[in-house]
Formats: structure tokens, sequence, C-alpha cells
């Protein structure tokens, strides 16, 4: 207890000299967010409101779209896996410019509905540099920062993950006034320009030069969170599923006012990133994490059991900002568990990362499955999104 309590004042003393940021810091801290931003905000939130623009336009049928929204999920768990072992081929600052390129390429790329092959094709590679970058960016960038800000630099990075969340309700309809065509030729300029602006800011891919430590091998406690990761990933894709579908069908309240809720959501994924990192920074990752944890159990089950528009609105706001908010927040626990070995805090985000890919694409799978044979039950979805978290959380009390 007295080094928890110690370590909390430590936090809110004013930071040192040695923990200021420097210009390349922020260049680099800049260059993650954009790939934040392109390869996770956008390629994948970007296409929710695409689905029925794609459907009435007649590039692709109804069952067509839904395999190529499966193709991205896809795609991502792929690129989770193979982020490390691409790695060891090229310079991380290569491979992370080259991803991004490949980002932009999907979104030209899917301006033009040639066939159906061609389109699963493209949004496969978006996933994949989705998935990779998630892997290598942060990794590639905070052994470069202060250890006393890397909270923050966790949080900057993956606000790209919440802005793309609110672009998806914001920009893109605006886009969509102009065309199908146009919305993808914008979703490509955009992906252009932040991509030249990162170019230059990655950090070198060889870390600073520190003192010889043995590496420490993977600890059970480690594995541990992996599975409470896993389960966070159960509990966020039920209502990330269905919000929108629940205030606008479920409630009856209709498709505008569920598009209000939706840009709730995301304006607290903006926020997010950056409120966890800085609680990491000043109470711990590991009591951060639980809290977040507890909150999104609170949060999901409210949604299961009412239907105060008051509480679902709470409820929307934490589950926003802790859909981005959680990532800065499980990476610091990797780092607390892997101090001055940046290899094996990139090895062990990987995994971290592919557990939470793996059960995002099953949750995906599972719950539309239950969703279409309970009745379109809801309160099911998300009472089991709900018990989720509460079992992740208790998870974390044990260890």
């Amino acid at each position: 207890m007295s080094t928890d309590t110690n370590t909390a004042a430590a936090a809110l003393a004013p930071a040192p000299a040695s923990d200021r940021l420097d210009a390349a810091a922020w260049f680099a801290m800049i260059a993650g967010m954009s790939s934040s931003f392109i390869g996770i905000g956008l390629a994948r939130f970007a296409y929710t409101p695409l689905i029925p623009p794609l459907i009435q336009a007649q590039w692709f049928t109804a069952a067509d779209v839904v395999t190529l929204g499966a193709a991205n999920f896809a795609g991502y768990l792929i690129g989770a896996l193979l982020g490390r072992p691409l790695a060891t081929l090229m310079p991380v600052r290569l491979l992370l410019r080259l991803l991004m390129v490949a980002v932009t390429a999907a979104f030209f790329a899917c301006a033009y509905p040639l066939s159906l092959p061609w389109f699963f094709v493209w949004r496969l590679v978006s996933g994949v540099s989705g998935g990779a970058m998630m892997v290598l960016a942060a990794t590639s960038i905070l052994p470069h920062i202060p250890p006393g800000r890397r909270g923050m630099a966790s949080g900057l990075i993956f606000l790209g993950v919440g802005l793309g969340i609110a672009a998806s309700g914001t920009l893109v309809p605006v886009l969509l006034r102009l065309g199908l065509w146009e919305t993808w030729m914008g979703l490509g300029a955009i992906s252009l320009l932040l991509t030249a602006i990162s170019w230059f800011g990655w950090p070198p891919s060889v870390v600073p030069a520190a003192a010889p430590v043995e590496a420490p091998k993977e600890t059970k406690g480690l594995r541990a969170l992996y599975a409470e990761y896993a389960l966070n990933a159960l509990g966020l894709v039920a209502p990330m599923m269905l919000l929108v579908d629940f205030i606008a069908r479920g409630l009856g309240k209709g498709s505008d006012i569920g598009a209000l809720y939706w840009a709730l959501y995301g304006a607290a994924a903006i926020v997010g990133p950056l409120l966890a990192g800085q609680a990491g920074d000043r109470f711990g990752f590991r009591l951060s994490y639980r809290v977040a944890l507890l909150l999104q159990a609170v949060a999901v089950a409210i949604l299961a059991v009412t239907t105060s528009p008051a509480l679902i609105a709470l409820s929307t706001v934490v589950i926003g900002a802790l859909t981005s908010g959680v990532v800065p927040l499980v990476l610091g626990r990797i780092h607390e568990a892997l101090p001055g070995h940046p290899m094996e805090q990139r090895a062990a985000w990987s995994r971290a990362t592919t557990a939470f890919a793996l059960f995002q694409a099953l949750a995906g799978y599972g719950y539309s499955f239950l969703f279409a044979h309970s009745g379109e039950s809801y309160a099911l979805i998300f009472a089991c999104g709900a018990a989720s978290l509460v079992v992740a959380f208790l998870a974390d009390l044990k260890r």
C-alpha cells in the first residue's frame, strides 16, 4: 500500500527536466497518431456508414458488404500476427512508412468497384496494415519517450483511433453527399496527407543504447493480462455492434437519434486515450486499468437494464472513451512488467493485440448468431458483454 501511495504522490509532482519532450518526440507521436487514425480509425470505422450507400448504389449485395466488412477484421488479426516477423525483415521505420502507403492505396483502390475479389483484397490489405501498425507504431516510439511521459505519449498515439470513430459519424456523411467514388477518394487524400506529414517523424529503428540487462521471461501475470484484454474485446464489441441499432430500432427513437448517440460515442473516444494515458502516468497503469474495466462493466450493464435516455447517454460516453482509452492502459501495463526491454515489450504487445483481435472477431460473429437466434434481444448481448468485463476485472484483482 505504501508503495502505491508513494507512486501516486510522485506522479503528482512536477515533471523533472529529464521528462521533457523535445521536437523529435512530438513529431514521432504525431506520426503514431496519424498511423492509428488512418490504419484503425478510418480503415475500420469509416466503413460502417458506407454500408447502406454501397448497397443502395448496387456496388455490392447486402451479403457481399458483410463479407467485405469481415475482410478488414480478418486482415487486422493477420497483421497483428505478422507485425513482429515483418519487422525482422527491414527497419521498422521503413516498414511503418510502407504500411501507411498500403492503407492509402487501399482507400484509392476501393473507389473502383471492379469486382468483389478486388474490393475484398484491398479491404484485407487495409486490415493487415492496421493490425501491423497497431503492433509496431507505439512500441517503436515509446522507447524514445521519457518514462514519466509514456502514458501521455500512448494516449496521444491512440488518439487517432478516437478521431477515426468521430470522423465516421461526421466527415464520412459529408463526403457521401458528393458520392461514393468521391468519398473513397477523399479518404485516400486524407490518408495520403497524413502519410506525408508523418514520413520523417518516425524515430530511428535502433533504440538508444542502455545498460545491458538480462531479458526477463514472460510471466503468468502477462499471460493473464492477454486473457483480460481478450475478455475486454468481448465486452466492447457488444455496444460497438448494437448501440446505434438499439437506440434506433430497439427503443424506437429512429436513425437520427441513433446517429446523435454515435456522435457522442465518437466525441468521447477522442478524449479517452488522453485521459487514460494521463491516469496511467499519475496513478499507475495497474490501478487505472482496473478502474477502466469496472467502469466499462457498469456502463455496458446499464444498456442491458434501462431505457433512460440520460443513463444511456452516460453509458455511451464511458464506453466511447474507454473503447480507445484501454489501449494505452494495457500497453502501459506491459511496459511496467518489462521495463527497459523494448523488444520483449513489442513481443508482449503483439500477443495482447492478437488476443484482442481474435476475440473481437469471434465476438462479432458470436453476437450476430446469438442476436439472430434470441429474437433480437439487445439485453442479452449487452449482458454477455458486461459479464465478460466483470470476469476480466475479477481476474485482475486476483493477481
